[in-house]
């Protein structure tokens, strides 16, 4: 099936068509003028050509009445006529259109969708819950009500899905610091949601705007474990941080003492100063310090 694609409807300003309508009016009225006089049924049992012809504008012009249309700021008017799409109102303001075509409003202002909080395996197979906020608005109002059932309702469900496809993709937490994931690669997991939304809901006619995460946490039956996971990770990341100070420390500290001729220092007396920095250095005590008297 071949997409519907939005066009413009032929309208005419409002309030032309009134200055019409009220001339035809007026000229069946005068046609009609000894029709209204008339007192007796015999009288009015003998009609005119020129009263049949007044009666006739006077019907067309109380039905070309019913085609008078306001289109507020930010909304679509989809116009049908007999089954067939005519074309769409687009521009705000008083119109006048085809009486006997069928309507059909259409919101074109900006949306929020608020999604649930969805449970979903994430890349390396670990529950996660996630949410996400999606702004989107109607781009195309005949693909919006001719190609889907209801855009709405649409929206709704591939948005979910779009939700579920990205967390598969991307792990909730990488232990590398350039493996992009859920929780520190926020900017990259919106432009992906983003481009996966769009791509679903260009069917409806709709634009997606922006799309960020909004909820994201473990599920509750491992949040405990994995709390204590990215403790320690952070425990052995601080470790790691602290020991390579320190030991750049001990090397300078080796180096002035080298350079600057202070002293002169045997294997084994470094060996034991290197030991006893590391010590002061690395303790998570504070260092008591020993006097040796025995100089």
């Amino acid at each position: 099936m071949e997409p519907k694609r939005e066009f413009s409807a032929p309208t005419v300003l409002g309030l032309v068509a009134i200055a019409l309508l009220l001339a035809v009016a007026g000229i069946g009225v005068a046609f009609c003028k000894s029709l209204f006089g008339a007192g007796t049924g015999a009288e009015i049992e003998t009609l005119t050509a020129g009263n049949l012809l007044g009666l006739l504008l006077l019907a067309l012009s109380l039905l070309a009445a019913r085609g008078f249309l306001t289109v507020q700021p930010n909304q679509a008017v989809v116009l049908v006529f007999l089954g067939k799409y005519i074309g769409t109102v687009r521009k705000e303001g008083f119109w006048w259109i085809n009486p006997f075509s069928a309507r059909r409003f259409v919101s074109l202002r900006v949306r929020n969708l608020n999604s649930d909080r969805l449970k979903v395996n994430d890349s390396v197979g670990n529950p996660i819950e996630i949410g996400a906020v999606v702004v989107w608005r109607v781009a195309d109002s005949a693909q919006a009500v001719f190609d889907v059932d209801s855009y709405e309702k649409f929206v709704e469900i591939q948005s979910e899905t779009a939700i579920r496809t990205l967390a598969i993709r991307y792990p909730y937490d990488a232990g590398d610091a350039d493996m992009p994931s859920l929780r520190s690669s926020q900017d990259e997991v919106a432009i992906a949601l983003r481009e996966e939304l769009q791509a679903r809901l260009q069917v409806a006619g709709v634009e997606v705007i922006e799309s960020r995460l909004s909820y994201l946490a473990y599920a509750p039956e491992i949040a405990q474990v994995m709390l204590r996971r990215q403790q320690a990770q952070a425990v052995v990341a601080a470790r790691q941080q602290i020991i390579e100070g320190a030991l750049g420390m001990v090397e300078l500290s080796l180096q002035r003492l080298s350079d600057g001729n202070l002293i002169e220092l045997d294997p084994a007396t470094k060996a034991a100063l290197i030991n006893n920095l590391l010590v002061v250095l690395t303790s998570e005590q504070n260092v008591q310090p020993i006097i040796d008297t025995r100089i």
